[in-house]
């Protein structure tokens, strides 16, 4: 039974800059991406943490990738997010599935996002349309926060 336990996978859904494959391949390098999916009736936006977070907003939704992740990269990526300290851990659910995502619920004031993530999310946003991502969703709800990356 034990070892059925060390064995079990999660399926995670990244909002944020984990919608950049190759930082989730440094960061949990035996998970196995899954495609796009949606959470609806949530909203992404950058804390005064200066990182991504979703909230809760009617009819607004946050698309996003899922990942199978073993125990060892869900214990890697709960060491990245920062839990419990800046994120905890919700079951939410995910169009078409429930999954693991990092929320926080204490940051909900909007700010202005940290300078060494503006790299990593226009990575993120690269790779999300090359994926599937909405241009449109990319352009009415991640580029109010993130700004393009100048040439």
């Amino acid at each position: 039974m034990n070892g059925a336990k060390a064995t079990q996978k999660r399926i995670y859904f990244g909002y944020g800059s984990n919608i950049w494959r190759d930082q989730m391949r440094r960061r949990c390098p035996t998970s196995q991406f899954i495609g796009v999916a949606i959470l609806q009736d949530w909203r992404w936006i950058i804390t005064d943490l200066g990182w991504a977070n979703v909230i809760p907003s009617n009819g607004d939704v946050v698309y996003g990738f899922l990942y199978e992740l073993q125990q060892s990269d869900e214990t890697q990526l709960d060491k990245y997010e920062g839990v419990p300290k800046y994120y905890i851990k919700k079951r939410l659910a995910i169009e078409p599935l429930d999954a693991l995502v990092y929320v926080n619920e204490t940051k909900l004031t909007k700010g202005t996002i940290a300078k060494e993530y503006i790299y990593r999310m226009n990575m993120a946003i690269a790779d999300g349309l090359e994926e599937g991502l909405p241009q449109d969703y990319v352009d009415r709800y991640l580029r109010e926060w993130v700004p393009p990356m100048k040439d």
